[in-house]
């Protein structure tokens, strides 16, 4: 079968433009993946280029590893010799090689969000700074914003004004970047800012890996930020046969650093660049791409582009507007209901998209009580639980002694009488000898420690030097030995709670994981072990073949792809953000019809709109305005919007009939769901009418006033027609 089988006209473009710098504009559902895979087979095909010399990075574990998969189809056995990857995975091997130029040894590890938050907690303590004012995760969002842009202390110092508080913040970092390189520790924007470090420091190291990548490809390059952009432009400076692939519409991560400016001057860094769009889109009906064509086109930060589809109409956009978000929730139950009746799908065929995580629990609550399977990503990620980072710590300080965090959140865990008293002591005393914490766990006496508890510590120091002699076993079998000569399991089954038991089955989830681990590695290489864990994201567990609903973010789903998809919260402040709304700034609302429209396009058949007039989150009431987003989609993609937003308020909610317009009585003018004015309280919104006549009492939502319930003969209310 020939290389171009199956590829529209532009695509065979893409796959055959080969040599010098190529921007792909790649809209939504328009087979970006197949032409990366396939452009790759041709490269070693067609254009007999060694696979070792191609790197492909993508943004996600999930996408590299689809990726892997694809191309171990079209290329066999060579795609063992291609380097796919993310960006962190691509960076992360290139230091396990050459890191020792930059002073670290080849062992480290990484630290995520909560060894970072640990370590400046720390930090924050022995500089004696108030921890809320200095929050550890906000210090941990400047610096990474510092890291992102490449800015090193010194750098960003030269920056900042006079603030005393931006001061202290450098001044922190500056002790963060010690306190990692002491701890030969790495967080994931060192992956990155340290490659490119080797890279500017070390010529005669960029010069190598600049020979073996002689053809690169970038996905997703909308999403780069600084950092990322220079490594890549370094890598790519000799031979230039850089093919970089993105969708500045679907730019949705500046608030983590992202940098559309990247793909929109990708011509001026590269003026001999071809630019191929992708335009034919595979995945939604005409009516759902439509509707996101429509609010997309308002920014005015774009690249021209229309996607368009072979796929006839399909059903108009569903717009419900619901009393309030346990409403919106059962509307979701109902309609998953219907549909799984009438068109026979399965739960995983359907996603509900939430722009905060803080409209998770009613959801949650709803397809609870309804019985239906589902699946959260967004919330507390496996690898974040308390016991699966307990034995994690235990590995790294095997593979790591100099890992003080881990070492800290181990060293009484469980229980040995070693208290925070003492660890501060061997602190103090390995700071002021020159010493590592690990080494002066073998004599705590020098330390100041007393005799029970230094038995104590010597004892874990002991029971630690044997584990580090087991260190080249297999995975599973290590875990399973800390778990039991520790005494952690033991402690756990003696609890006998529900909680202490679902801890037990999360290790036993985890020794899944090592197992799987050591099959497929046929070693016991925990450095490479801890690397892969530590790169893992909430995301990468998604099993699209687990019959469960999935709810998650709209920036969680970027990339993913269903049949039904329910996007929520329609309304001002909650989408776009509230944010967004008070800076005043048009590239943050640009980002967020960006989101908009990314959200639309994860649907192939059915999407359906949700607002709530009064929406609880976080014990707080809101009564907030329709989305901008509905008013930018035009009527005739959406199913009786009006109508459906007056059904909103009638019938049972908790029946699963459908609801109609309730009128008060022919007499009384004012229904469910109108806008209306008050004197005094200005705009509001009717939520319920009882009764019939001049005698009906009409409750009113007014922004910040709340309800106020009035009869309607004295109410001093009039319609508001538009």
């Amino acid at each position: 079968m020939s290389i171009l089988e199956n590829l529209n006209p532009q695509q065979q473009e893409a796959v055959q433009c080969t040599e010098g710098p190529l921007l792909i504009l790649a809209g939504a559902g328009s087979g970006k993946t197949r032409v990366l895979t396939h452009r790759i087979a041709y490269l070693i095909y067609e254009k007999k280029v060694y696979p070792g010399n191609i790197l492909a990075i993508t943004f996600t574990n999930k996408a590299a590893q689809e990726m892997q998969e694809r191309l171990e189809k079209l290329v066999g056995s060579a795609a063992e010799r291609l380097w796919v990857a993310t960006f962190h995975s691509t960076c992360l091997r290139i230091l396990r090689w050459e890191i020792k130029e930059l002073g670290y040894t080849s062992d480290f590890v990484i630290y995520d969000e909560q060894d970072q938050q640990t370590l400046l907690k720390s930090i924050l303590k022995e500089m004696n700074l108030d921890e809320n004012k200095y929050t550890p995760r906000s210090i941990s969002a400047r610096i990474s914003g510092y890291k992102n842009e490449l800015k090193t202390p010194d750098a960003a110092l030269r920056e900042i004004g006079n603030s005393y508080y931006d001061h202290q913040v450098i001044n922190i970092y500056e002790e963060y970047q010690k306190r990692l390189k002491k701890n030969n520790a790495l967080d994931f924007d060192d992956l990155i800012m340290l490659t490119v470090k080797l890279f500017k420091e070390k010529p005669e190291v960029l010069a190598e890996y600049q020979e073996r990548f002689k053809y690169i490809l970038v996905d997703e390059y909308q999403d780069t930020n600084t950092a990322q952009y220079m490594l890549i432009n370094l890598l790519a400076a000799k031979h230039k046969n850089l093919c970089v692939v993105g969708d500045d519409d679907q730019s949705i991560y500046q608030w983590r650093g992202a940098d559309i400016r990247n793909i929109l001057s990708f011509e001026e860094d590269y003026p001999e660049a071809k630019v191929i769009k992708l335009e034919q889109n595979y995945r939604s009906t005409k009516n759902i791409l439509g509707a996101a064509n429509e609010v997309v086109k308002n920014n005015t930060r774009r690249k021209a582009k229309t996607l368009w589809t072979e796929k006839e109409g399909g059903d108009k956009i569903h717009y419900y507007t619901a009393q309030d978000e346990v409403d919106e929730a059962l509307f979701i139950v109902r309609t998953v209901r219907q549909i799984r009746e009438e068109e026979n799908k399965d739960y995983k065929d359907f996603a509900v998209l939430c722009r905060t995580t803080g409209q998770f629990r009613a959801i949650e609550e709803s397809l609870i009580r309804a019985n239906i399977p589902y699946r959260v990503f967004g919330g507390t990620k496996f690898y974040d639980r308390k016991e699966i980072k307990d034995i994690l710590a235990y590995l790294r300080v095997i593979a790591n002694p100099f890992d003080e965090v881990s070492l800290k959140r181990i060293i009484n865990t469980p229980k040995r009488g070693i208290g925070e008293t003492s660890w501060d002591k061997l602190v103090k005393y390995a700071n002021t000898n020159g010493k590592t914490i690990y080494d002066c766990m073998a004599e705590p006496e020098a330390a100041g420690i007393g005799a029970k508890t230094a038995a104590a510590v010597k004892a874990f120091r002991k029971q630690m030097e044997g584990f580090k002699e087991l260190s080249n076993s297999n995975i599973t079998f290590l875990t399973t030995k800390i778990l039991e000569d520790t005494g952690y399991r033991q402690e756990l089954e003696l609890e006998k709670t529900i909680e202490a038991e679902t801890r037990l089955e999360n290790l036993q989830e985890f020794l899944t994981v090592t197992k799987r681990y050591d099959a497929e590695s046929q070693g016991g290489d925990l450095a490479a072990f801890l690397a892969e864990i530590s790169l893992m994201t909430d995301i990468d567990n998604y099993d699209s073949d687990e019959d469960a609903m999935v709810i998650m973010t709209m920036h969680g789903a970027k990339g993913l792809e269903f049949p039904v998809v329910f996007i929520t919260g329609m309304e001002e402040n909650l989408f776009p953000h509230s944010r967004s709304i008070a800076s005043n700034d048009p590239e943050e609302i640009e980002e967020e019809r960006r989101l908009c429209y990314v959200a639309l396009t994860r649907a192939k058949e059915k999407a359906f709109l949700t607002r709530a007039w009064r929406r609880s989150i976080f014990g707080r009431d809101s009564f907030n305005k329709e989305s901008r987003f509905i008013g930018e989609i035009p009527e005739k993609y959406l199913e009786n919007p009006l109508k459906r937003e007056k059904a909103a308020f009638s019938g049972s909610l908790l029946s699963g009939a459908p609801s109609s317009v309730s009128r008060a009585s022919s007499s009384c003018s004012f229904y469910v769901g109108d806008k209306v004015t008050h004197v005094k309280w200005g705009q509001g919104v009717v939520v319920s009418v009882k009764g019939t006549g001049e005698d009906a009492e009409i409750s009113v939502a007014f922004p910040d006033q709340g309800i106020k319930k009035l009869i309607a003969k004295y109410a001093p209310l009039k319609k508001v027609t538009n």
